[in-house]
């Protein structure tokens, strides 16, 4: 189990046969599975998931859980409170939750979402990256369960291009959800959604990849490993590492390595 976190639950699980007895959760359960065959029984139906398909269990529906074959099953989840995706969609107890009525999907953007919700399930996401994971997988909830409020408003340019600057001069600092709110007077949800329109990416992305540009820049001066990682906005190396190899293939040092070869440095 990932390290609790406001709001937010995450699991890993690996078993053979059956796993759960019919149970219910308070909570959206959304899943996704890596490994064998996930077969459930949900309204009344014995269901079954693939790797790589998404399970979507809707607050207080009985369901079980078990491996189809005997390779066994390992699967990842996360939990999420209804309130929260209410939040998320600007809601406000106005309307009712979004059902999704198949609950075995197959669709890449809501795939990736959940991917990046439950990669690094070791280590805390940060307020900021929650943040932007309920407002996506929130928006994916509300299209599959038959309406799509990703882009009812109008988009704050103006706002936007303030909170990537803020971003870009406070990359080495602990960034606040709070701050952004402050500065966009929009709230976290609605930010998170209207800053991926404009820059392609997440707030949380956007900072992560504006302290990968500054480690190649220190390791380029000379900076250890520990020093790019401390002075870049990383908690320590391996957090840097993980970072870094996502998003450009090969860890620092193989990078350091590289453009030394070149006489890049």
């Amino acid at each position: 189990m990932a390290p609790a976190e406001e709001g937010v639950e995450r699991i890993e699980a690996r078993f053979r046969g059956n796993g759960f007895n019919p149970h219910r959760h308070d909570t959206y359960a959304i899943g996704l599975t890596l490994n064998g065959v996930q077969t459930f029984r949900y309204r009344g139906e014995a269901r079954a998931s693939l790797p790589g398909q998404i399970i979507v269990i809707h607050p207080d529906e009985l369901h079980d859980g078990g491996a189809g074959t005997e390779r066994g099953l390992r699967y990842r989840m996360i939990y999420i409170q209804p309130e929260d995706v209410q939040t998320a969609l600007g809601h406000s107890g106005t309307m009712g939750l979004p059902f999704v009525d198949t609950p075995v999907l197959a669709d890449p953007v809501f795939r990736r979402s959940l991917s990046e919700g439950l990669e690094d399930i070791d280590h805390e996401m940060g307020e900021l990256k929650r943040s932007h994971l309920l407002a996506e997988l929130s928006q994916c909830l509300s299209k599959f369960g038959g309406s799509d409020l990703g882009n009812r408003q109008a988009i704050d340019l103006p706002s936007l291009r303030n909170c990537a600057e803020f971003l870009r001069e406070s990359h080495k600092e602990q960034v606040r959800v709070g701050d952004l709110e402050g500065m966009t007077n929009l709230d976290r949800f609605t930010l998170s959604r209207q800053f991926k329109r404009v820059f392609g990416t997440s707030p949380h992305r956007y900072l992560v990849m504006r302290r990968l540009e500054t480690v190649k820049r220190l390791l380029v001066l000379g900076k250890t490993l520990v020093e790019a990682a401390v002075e870049s906005g990383f908690s320590d190396q391996s957090h840097m590492t993980r970072h870094f190899k996502r998003a450009f293939g090969m860890t620092p040092g193989m990078w350091r390595q590289l453009t030394a070869t070149n006489g890049l440095s």
